[in-house]
């Protein structure tokens, strides 16, 4: 009598990783959806608010799994005739590409190989543990953080992507590897990373030009080298009219104070100084106009110099300039009470 036996599908246990967490099973047993995102009741249960906790000896489960290798059927050659055995329902789970590099591979019996270069060994059984038990050691992501973004956007794992390129964001990006990860985040399509990159050479272009990914970069990406030189120089130009602005800006708001200091001192007089028909008292409040102390020397030294030509006293220079100034700026000449505001109607 003939039969067909069907084999049950393997379930892949998704697990909270301490950097990214992915999303995570429901709890074990029966579950019916209870109608909102985050609800969930177990079958003769009340209805439990969040999501569910993946003990650690479950993840610890999965990790023996790929340890000891039991009932596997996939082998993975790497870098140096290194082998990592594994097992084809959880590879083709958790990865589309390596799912349909098993569909290709061929081997004896129920034993298929495949092979995963570019990467060392120890790199390459990271990024296999973390699709058993979506585990890693933190030694582990800062020695291979670069190989493991680099085969995680390979075979498509978008949960180990997500971690790596915030731990290099958080940390593991420095000025000796910059260049080499600005690289990787555009071959891997890590806009928001290549960005963090960019603007870390651009800050530290001097130390950054002396590495060895730099020079390496210069060889093998000569055109992409002179994109970052002619950003550096953007950023240089741009960083200089922001500096001139910037100065421009204090200077006009300079001459604005000592214009208001001006017109209040003619006006309404301020401490010792101001028109002849203005009554000064003791117990008069402090000024609240900050330039006022500076015209008022200047003021004073404009009504005794005794050098008042064109080019002859600075000081006076500037009185007249403040005078000029103001005379084509005031709205209302005929009721100003600053001396000659009237020139710009003779």
């Amino acid at each position: 009598m003939e039969y067909t036996r069907t084999k049950q599908p393997q379930q892949a246990t998704d697990n909270v990783c301490p950097a990214a967490p992915p999303p995570l099973p429901p709890l074990p047993g029966p579950a019916t959806n209870w109608g909102q995102k985050g609800l969930f009741r177990m079958s003769g249960s009340l209805p439990v608010r969040g999501f569910s906790y993946v003990p650690t000896a479950t993840r610890d489960l999965w990790d023996n799994l790929f340890d000891g290798g039991n009932e596997s059927d996939v082998t993975i050659k790497t870098e140096n005739g290194g082998i990592i055995y594994a097992h084809a329902n959880v590879l083709s789970m958790a990865s589309p590409v390596l799912r349909g590099m098993l569909k290709r591979s061929k081997g004896f019996g129920r034993k298929r190989s495949i092979t995963i270069r570019g990467a060392p060994e120890d790199a390459v059984r990271v990024f296999i543990r973390f699709l058993y038990s979506s585990r890693y050691g933190q030694e582990d992501m800062k020695e291979f953080a670069l190989q493991l973004l680099v085969l995680s956007h390979a075979f498509a794992v978008p949960q180990l992507k997500q971690i790596c390129e915030m731990q290099l964001e958080n940390g593991l990006l420095t000025t000796e590897n910059v260049a080499d990860v600005f690289q990787l985040a555009l071959l891997c399509d890590a806009p928001r990373l290549s960005l963090i990159s960019h603007r870390m050479i651009l800050r530290n272009f001097k130390a950054v030009s002396a590495t060895e990914g730099w020079k390496a970069m210069k060889t093998s990406h000569p055109v992409l080298e002179k994109e970052l030189l002619e950003s550096v120089i953007d950023e240089e130009n741009m960083q200089k009219e922001r500096i001139r602005k910037a100065n421009d800006r204090k200077i006009y708001v300079q001459l604005y104070e000592a214009m208001e200091a001006l017109v209040h001192i003619c006006r309404d007089g301020c401490k010792t100084i101001g028109p002849h028909d203005k009554d000064f008292k003791e117990d008069q409040k402090p000024c609240k106009y900050a330039a006022c102390k500076g015209i008022e020397l200047l003021v004073r030294h404009f009504a005794g110099c005794k050098l008042r030509v064109p080019g002859g006293c600075v000081h006076c220079k500037r009185m007249w300039q403040l005078l000029e100034l103001h005379s084509r700026l005031c709205v209302d000449s005929s009721l100003c009470r600053v001396p000659l505001c009237m020139l710009k109607n003779i």
